[in-house]
């Protein structure tokens, strides 16, 4: 146990901790003030003033809202709402009591940035459903970055079952990125002009739409998803997505092939008992996509840490992010003296963990700790493989985690929920907390993407819900990954365990394989390749020297989805600048104009020109005012280190 857990109290249940969260006002809040609801709408207004959202209740008929940007249209007129028993809320409905206030905080945070911030214009309105006498309330927020609602039901124990009555209906003209359901959130978007979607078709969020006119960019997500189901989406056919819980999403093909007998009962709707909080139905909004690659919206909108378990959020000194290596992609032997060659690798990289797939789990303890002694020696530290199913109770989460701690095993790789029924969004919780007592990292596979699990559990270092370099077969990698950053990226940190440098590239090559790892965010950044073949690499200086968490990131303009996906990113006094190239050969320019006046030696790593499977790396003094011209080859990349020498002179 360290220093910080054995000072604290016992913590909360997680149940009464989390209803205590959901129920508290809102941090940094500016003011309140009470007046009765217009006849018609309310309207709230980003602090900076461009972003609006209006829900509207004409004739007291039934709740709608709609959103734009500096004035123009992100989301139309759309339905607004939760059914409960069957029951529409929204309809008929009378409004009561507007509530506002205002938000402006701060805090630590990791990924993307190294501080979140959190502004916000938000209301709660007063609703009571006619029919049935139901009173409850719809809290609505306005960021600068986007919108959020959610709803929040009043109840006494007693189970009800709820319902999505919520949609999204997208300004015509514009172009949508969505992937469907089939093989959970592992999939490949599809780039469609929105009146092109046909009704029926299923989108997995985030979905991403860039509006027409260069009016900006949006993406629809979920938020705080705590003690209900996950969210996907349904197109209607007219331009419109119905939000939809996980019982009536179709089941991946990865859960009918793991959990074919518990497919009647997911397949039905979740009952809840007492108080009913949806989770925060989020539209992210920006001029460009730098705005949406940066949005805090997702985690200001989960609950805080625990202090008791986490004492100082993100940073609580067991909470350590980093590099590790892995042998499942790229060889190497399921074996004991295997790993902990595999360790002794990953020290001499400088990288911080090495995650063991299954086969730990023939090992004896005295063997366990073998491997974690040694590979302490070499600076790394060992993360275990588990599949969720043997999890599902709480003895045996508390026999897994106690083990872990035992041994001195810092991480565990949980992996196959395949669902968004409300029972598996239950065990995530489950999980995390149990982990959490017992001072454990994790990292989901076969997850469903991020809500902002990882504010309120900051234990949850990375999830996969990507489709990531396991998936061998792709014929047009390069115009995947250039999608990734600005689609399920937007939902936060995603595994896709990046960097190879054999076959399963595809058509990518070297140097757009390293600049992944620059681009796709993971506090515990898991590397593909062999670490052998890293040190190897005539890169690999740089390899090294690439950290899983960053200060600062500005997505670049002459970044387009599916095509170029281009950023700068800061970690203490050091940038970054990583390409990653779609599938036509191109040549850029890229201002250096993010350094700031010092001068820089610089590491670039380029394309060769007549080889996928080589780099050619150069060394040069550069400064703010440079600008670097840069030939990218069909699937290509480029990345460059640009470090302050030690004298403050570049040579």
């Amino acid at each position: 146990m360290s220093k910080d857990a054995g000072r604290q109290e016992k913590p909360l249940p997680r149940r009464a901790f989390l209803s205590q969260a959901l129920a508290m006002p809102v941090a940094g809040a500016l003011s309140t003030l009470h007046q009765p609801g217009s006849a018609e709408s309310i309207k709230l207004v980003s602090p900076n003033g461009s972003v609006r959202l209006e829900i509207l209740w004409r004739d007291q008929a039934q709740l709608r809202y709609q959103v734009k940007l500096n004035n123009k249209p992100v989301i139309e007129t759309s339905l607004m709402g939760i059914s409960i028993d069957g029951a529409n809320l929204g309809q008929p409905i009378e409004v009561g009591k507007v509530e506002r206030y205002g938000v402006n905080g701060k805090y630590p945070w990791r990924g993307v940035h190294s501080t979140a911030i959190n502004q916000a214009n938000g209301a709660k309105i007063s609703v009571t459903h006619k029919a049935s006498k139901t009173r409850y309330t719809v809290e609505a927020r306005a960021f600068n970055d986007g919108i959020a609602f959610r709803t929040i039901v009043p109840g006494d124990g007693k189970e009800r079952v709820p319902d999505e009555a919520t949609a999204f209906r997208v300004p015509d003209g514009s172009t949508v990125w969505y992937h469907d359901f089939e093989g959970h959130y592992e999939g490949v978007h599809t780039r469609k002009a929105i009146s092109a979607v046909q009704a029926g078709e299923w989108a997995a969020p985030p979905l991403t739409i860039k509006l027409a006119g260069g009016a900006g960019y949006a993406a629809i997500t979920e938020a705080a998803l705590i003690n209900y189901s996950g969210m996907g989406l349904q197109a209607d056919g007219q331009r419109g997505f119905s939000a939809r819980l996980g019982h009536a999403i179709p089941a991946s093909y990865p859960f009918r092939l793991r959990y074919a007998a518990d497919q009647e009962r997911l397949a039905k709707p979740a009952a809840i008992a007492g108080t009913i909080t949806t989770p925060w139905r989020v539209v992210m909004v920006g001029a460009d996509l730098n705005a949406l690659v940066n949005c805090d919206i997702i985690h200001n909108l989960a609950p805080p840490p625990d202090k008791r378990l986490f004492p100082r959020g993100v940073r609580t000194t067991w909470l350590r992010p980093g590099r590790a290596v892995w042998k499942y992609l790229d060889g190497g032997e399921n074996t004991l003296d295997g790993m902990k060659e595999f360790s002794r690798l990953a020290g001499l990289l400088g990288f911080e963990y090495n995650v063991v797939e299954g086969f730990w789990q023939k090992w004896t303890e005295a063997q366990m700790r073998e491997l974690v002694d040694y590979s302490r020696r070499q600076k790394v530290g060992v993360w275990f493989w588990k599949h969720s199913r043997d999890l599902r109770s709480a003895e045996a989460r508390r026999q897994f985690f106690e083990l872990c701690n035992r041994v001195g095993v810092v991480g565990a790789k949980i992996d196959f929920f395949d669902h968004e029924a409300k029972e598996i969004i239950d065990l995530y919780q489950a999980l995390l907390e149990a982990a959490a007592r017992h001072q454990i990292m994790v990292d989901f596979h076969g997850a469903n993407k991020p809500a902002g699990e990882s504010r309120t559990w900051p234990n949850e270092m990375t999830r996969e819900a990507i489709r990531g370099l396991e998936a061998s077969k792709m014929p047009a990698r390069s115009v995947h990954n250039t999608t990734l950053p600005f689609t399920r990226l937007l939902a936060g940190h995603a595994d896709y365990t990046p960097v190879h440098f054999g076959e399963r590239r595809r058509e990518t090559s070297w140097a757009h394989q390293i600049a992944s790892a620059a681009i796709f965010t993971s506090p515990v950044l898991i590397y593909g390749a062999h670490p052998q073949r890293m040190l190897e690499n005539p890169a690999a200086d740089l390899i090294k020297s690439l950290p899983s968490v960053w200060d600062e990131t500005l997505a670049l303009p002459v970044s387009e989805i599916g095509e170029i996906a281009a950023f700068a990113r800061r970690h203490g006094d050091r940038w970054f600048l990583a390409i990653m190239n779609g599938p036509a050969a191109k040549q850029v320019k890229i201002a250096l104009a993010f350094l700031d006046k010092d001068k820089y030696q610089a590491m670039l790593v380029r394309d060769a020109r007549d080889d996928a499977a080589a780099v050619n790396v150069e060394q040069a003094g550069v400064s703010q005012g440079d600008v670097l011209t840069i030939d990218l080859r069909a699937g290509g990349g480029f990345i460059a280190r640009f470090s302050k020498p030690p004298n403050g002179a570049a040579r």
